[in-house]
């Protein structure tokens, strides 16, 4: 007989509907203990966390019974609220024995206001602007933070400390908006339908977080008409562009702080009567004030000053909203737990008004659905804020899954984030394998760990053997089926494709090798972008695990009539599985042996790899 347990809140019998819910949904809980356990009062308690921890007691009336095992429901009202319910059971018997359940996690969200689709179908690629293309090798004369040029674009980015014991990422490249439009058509044969750039406003540092002037583009990547024309070009070839906002902090080399004096303006450092001096915190002004993690070339600014929130999106030529006027479709906000939750609501309603189908996408490292930041529950991914996350829980997990960490935990915790995230979050993550700020895939695979103790020196020079370049690529070639594969938009950090290697910043920031791609893997992103493209079972369908223990994992992706599994092998051996009644599967992409079988099918794959099959 099979186990039937008392309360799983992933099945409909018990909780309905599944997952979060939009405010004023009637919630609707079912208790099913074993008959045999005698129990006969049920309670519900349902803790309103932002109601001040408000709690409902609710008597879960005696239903009847089904399959050996009584049935206790109730109903409740999430009318008027937006917020995390943790709610609880507890069962008792005649003679006062009890049982208790939870506490449960249940999200309810603000669902007044659509989402747009568009980000989470397609796939998206994330430029690093200094390290993509550049047209011509440019003058730094006369710009900000006595930059340096690498003549040769084959060159390793500076990584060592200068004589102050600083990384002064001084050094440039000279990737530009004219490199990047001879490279569209390259992109559009990606399936790329999104640009997500890094931050693209003049700066001193060539990662340009330390933005010195919002109003205009950073001459070295060209002029603001230079990114209209851009992001023409990309709406020409059905794609758009997403800008990094880095509204948490300022430079310290900037129109703003000012401090080192290049720009004509009064900065915050230079004067007390500067108008930007209320817009940082400073503990004893000019010398010490708040900055990012501490780094003081990146003074922190104050988020709830009325003048900077009125220049950020309050304004009707707020810099949210200009450049969205000059082409951009959205913002990825850097850094967004450190930004307060009625600014990031500014931002995301300045958006919306100036562009309707305008995208906002948080960075939060974490299920942004319990992300508390600075002593304060997070409203992320309420409604109105964030439209969807970066979504470091499936790196994490699909890093965990092909080191050897269990098919069953991956399901585990990607079903925890589908349960805790409202739909259209869900839909609209940012899935990547890998960022500007995580070491490259193929490396980490690659290298299996033995990097760990060694110095920056040895990560510089460190290129992946022949044995184990040809173990990241088998691994990559399998993670990305996953993530081309699986809800939200598919995130290439440019290069993946190209087979580039690296470990952490700056070594995961080198050009891109024009010329000299791996054209095995570049061919097999080719094809992921085809799928994604032409599939809608993977653009928008739902997903149901089929199977999910040690080396072994799949699902199915379903749009209509259109069903689609995805299987995968993390082992070093062949390995395989038997899935009941799922219809007859053909292959689209990858490698697999089937063998039909009266009530099913048995799949067997290759090493260190995944397949996408198409249910007949």
């Amino acid at each position: 007989m099979t186990y039937q347990p008392t309360y799983n809140p992933r099945d409909e019998r018990y909780k309905s509907p599944y997952g979060a819910v939009s405010s004023g949904t009637a919630v609707r809980f079912s208790l099913r203990p074993p008959r045999a356990e005698g129990f006969s009062h049920a309670v519900l308690t349902a803790r309103f966390e932002g109601r001040n921890n408000h709690a409902v007691i609710l008597s879960m009336p005696w239903q009847g019974f089904e399959l050996g095992q009584d049935i206790f429901t109730v109903q409740l009202d999430t009318q008027g609220y937006v917020g995390l319910v943790w709610y609880s059971f507890k069962l008792e018997r005649l003679d006062g024995r009890k049982q208790e359940l939870g506490p449960y996690q249940l999200t309810v969200y603000d669902g007044s206001q659509s989402v747009p689709t568009w980000f989470g179908e397609g796939v998206t690629y994330q430029i690093f602007p200094d390290r993509f293309r550049r047209s011509r090798i440019p003058d730094p004369a006369g710009l900000v933070g006595g930059r340096t040029v690498h003549q040769n674009w084959e060159d390793m980015p500076e990584y060592r400390p200068d004589h102050k014991g600083e990384v002064r990422n001084r050094d440039f490249f000279g990737g530009d908006f004219r490199g990047v439009i001879e490279k569209l058509d390259y992109l559009k044969g990606l399936g790329v339908e999104t640009l997500y750039f890094n931050p693209i406003f003049e700066a001193a540092e060539n990662h340009r977080y330390g933005t010195a002037d919002y109003s205009r583009v950073d001459p070295m990547l060209g002029t603001n008409e230079d990114f209209s024309h851009l992001c023409d070009e990309a709406h020409k070839r059905g794609m758009r562009v997403i800008l990094d906002g880095v509204f948490n902090h300022t430079g310290f080399v900037s129109r703003y702080f000012n401090g080192d004096g290049f720009y004509p303006d009064v900065g915050a450092s230079q004067s007390w009567d500067s108008p930007y001096r209320p817009w940082f915190n400073f503990i004893q002004w000019p010398k010490k004030y708040e900055s990012w993690w501490g780094i003081y070339s990146l003074p922190a600014v104050n988020e709830s000053n009325p003048d900077y929130r009125n220049f950020i999106f309050g304004g009707q030529d707020s810099v949210v909203r200009r450049w969205l006027r000059a082409g951009a479709d959205g913002w990825r906000l850097d850094v967004a737990d450190e930004l307060p939750d009625d600014f990031v609501h500014g931002i995301h309603q300045a958006a919306r008004e100036e562009k309707p189908d305008a995208i906002v996408i948080g960075e939060v490292w974490e299920d942004g659905s319990t992300k508390i930041a600075y002593g304060v529950r997070r409203k992320h991914i309420l409604g109105g804020h964030c439209d969807g996350l970066m979504n470091y829980p499936l790196r994490s997990a699909i890093l965990a899954f092909f080191t050897g960490g269990g098919g069953e935990h991956f399901v585990e915790d990607m079903e925890t984030i589908r349960e805790n995230y409202p739909s259209f979050a869900f839909y609209s993550a940012m899935n990547s394998l890998d960022t500007h700020d995580t070491p490259r895939f193929l490396t980490l695979m690659g290298a299996g760990g033995e990097y760990r103790d060694q110095s920056k020196d040895w990560r510089a020079n460190f290129r992946l053997s022949p044995k184990q370049r040809r173990r990241g690529k088998d691994l990559l070639r399998a993670a990305s089926l996953l993530l081309f594969c699986f809800p939200g938009s598919p995130t290439i950090y440019y290069g993946d494709e190209a087979g580039m290697e690296g470990f952490e910043d700056p070594f995961n920031r080198q050009t891109y090798p024009w010329g000299h791609e791996d054209r095995e893997l570049l061919d097999w992103y080719r094809a992921l972008g085809q799928i994604r493209k032409k599939y809608p079972a993977l653009r928008r369908g739902s997903i149901r695990y089929v199977y999910g223990k040690g080396p072994l994992l799949a699902f199915v992706r379903r749009e209509g009539k259109e069903r689609l599994l995805c299987a995968f092998n993390s082992s070093e051996n062949p390995q395989a599985m038997f899935l009941e009644g799922e219809g007859r599967p053909e292959a689209v992409l990858g490698r697999a042996s089937v063998e039909m079988e009266d009530n099913g099918f048995s799949i067997t794959l290759p090493p260190q790899s995944g397949v996408l099959m198409e249910l007949k």
